[in-house]
């Protein structure tokens, strides 16, 4: 894994490359989503964006990465544009139209194999850094 790859990957993801950006992840990788949330397994990461985003625009922006051969740390901007009402979305209630915009730290443990074996998000404090 290298900065080109992980941009490889957010474009991707930004894209609902759904094969383009699953094969960063581990058949056993781990998304904790800020501990609202956790999901295990590289298809049950794909199946869980896959219900958001038949309900939301989700379009992430790298701010910054710092990485080394073990793990990479991203400061990320995303924005969730609704396309539907979503009264219970993990990141706050939204309507159809509105946006919600928040910042995110996210540490990814990369395996032997280069791929994400661990994912641990948490949002930035209001007002970022």
């Amino acid at each position: 894994m290298n900065r080109d790859q992980f941009r490889e990957y957010i474009t991707a993801f930004n894209a609902d490359d759904w094969d383009g950006f699953s094969r960063f992840y581990a058949e056993d990788v781990l998304l904790d989503l800020g501990g609202k949330k956790q999901i295990r397994g590289r298809q049950g990461i794909v199946d869980f964006y896959k219900e958001v985003k038949a309900k939301i625009v989700e379009t992430l922006v790298i701010n910054k990465i710092v990485m080394d051969d073990e793990g990479l740390a991203a400061d990320i901007s995303t924005e969730f544009r609704a396309l539907e009402d979503w009264p219970d979305f993990i990141a706050g209630e939204i309507k159809k139209g509105e946006s919600i915009h928040i910042r995110s730290f996210i540490i990814y443990d990369i395996n032997p194999a280069g791929q994400f074996q661990t994912i641990r998000s948490t949002r930035a404090p209001l007002g970022g850094v």
